[in-house]
């Protein structure tokens, strides 16, 4: 009898000192910064984000003929997207190649409109 209260004792003190190991792994990813990289990450995204949509804008606004004040663009990981309203086709046309012509766009999604003003 004594041996199996001997043995209900060890196993508690082995459970307790696995219990406490796992928690000091957890505490110790917590404390080196692991859970802050995801989002660093977001931040720096969305600053690569802002910037690529700046540059497609300037560079839409430089096309000859092509009105911008209801266009739209919106970046996300190389990919943009143009929507709005322009009064003709052919300015639809010109603004999804200007903004082809940006480095770091991957992908043009023209999403503009034809509506007559």
């Amino acid at each position: 009898m004594k041996s199996v209260g001997f043995l209900k004792t060890l196993g508690s003190v082995v459970a307790m000192v696995v219990a406490c190991n796992v928690y000091a792994q957890a505490s110790d990813a917590t404390a080196t910064g692991t859970t802050a990289a995801p989002a660093t990450t977001a931040k720096a995204s969305k600053k690569a984000n802002s910037q690529l949509g700046r540059k497609v804008r300037a560079a839409i606004s430089k096309v000859q003929g092509l009105d911008v004040s209801n266009i739209a663009v919106r970046a996300r990981g190389g990919a943009v997207t143009l929507t709005g309203s322009v009064p003709d086709q052919g300015q639809i046309d010109a603004a999804g190649e200007a903004a082809k012509g940006v480095a770091g766009v991957t992908s043009v999604s023209n999403k503009l409109t034809v509506m007559q003003q």
